[in-house]
């Protein structure tokens, strides 16, 4: 018999594991079906850009997880490129008074606050270990968290009949989780390949590597990317 009395206490689940045990278990014991890779996918490459990959240059914006994060991303995107398989690349970037950041402007007003990353700067150039090819890959000027958010993204996905995403970059609680989310809901399968997103911290890292494996994306080895691609034959 159900009871119409509402429970009068927490119910959320506490643990003193760390952010990264929670995600190594959920790993290691999915509870829920993959989405899977579809039939055409697109890399789109979320701001990797100097001011969050250099932080010899940035050391308040900047974070490295994987060291070999460029290095994974070039290599996925120059694979998907050379199969004609779309791949995107954003970066952040705000007019001289910060008018176009909106009120994500108006926390903090330093040299590194996000409104104060201006275009034609260091700090919106990508990374210099990226080989981006301007005459077919697309790079769009984002201003808020997700790479879909007031791009032509959307209609270049569709254009080129694309049914997964796989996303790169950073950072991962902040527009890795927007896109992988608006991404889910468009009605793609997202991939997000763990070696290729970054965060400042772990904790905000891998609990929301959790958080995205559970509910919106897939987040994979990149080796599994790259297995795919390697795999994929294009219209035949």
């Amino acid at each position: 018999m159900t009871s119409n009395t509402a429970p009068t206490g927490s119910t959320m689940v506490l643990s003193d594991k760390t952010a990264r045990e929670i995600f190594e278990n959920v790993m290691v014991s999915p509870t829920r079906k993959a989405f899977g890779f579809g039939e055409r996918m697109a890399i789109v490459n979320v701001d990797p850009q100097k001011a969050y990959t250099r932080p010899d240059l940035y050391p308040n914006t900047a974070y490295v997880t994987d060291p070999k994060q460029m290095e994974y991303t070039d290599q996925i995107s120059s694979m998907a490129r050379a199969k004609g398989l779309p791949v995107v690349w954003t970066h952040v970037a705000y007019m001289d008074n910060a008018a176009d950041a909106g009120i994500w402007g108006t926390r903090t007003d330093t040299p590194d606050s996000l409104q104060n990353i201006k275009y034609g700067s260091e700090r919106t150039e990508f990374d210099d270990r990226l080989n981006i090819d301007p005459s077919v890959d697309a790079v769009y000027t984002k201003r808020m968290p997700s790479a879909f958010f007031e791009t032509p993204l959307q209609s270049f996905l569709v254009w080129h009949k694309i049914d997964t995403v796989v996303i790169t970059g950073g950072s991962t609680s902040g527009c890795i989780r927007a896109t992988a989310v608006d991404s889910l809901s468009r009605g793609y399968r997202t991939i997000v390949p763990m070696e290729c997103v970054a965060d400042k911290h772990e904790s905000y890292h891998f609990a929301n590597l959790t958080d995205l494996h559970l509910k919106y994306a897939d987040v994979v080895k990149v080796a599994d990317v790259i297995a795919w691609l390697d795999a994929y034959k294009g219209a035949e």
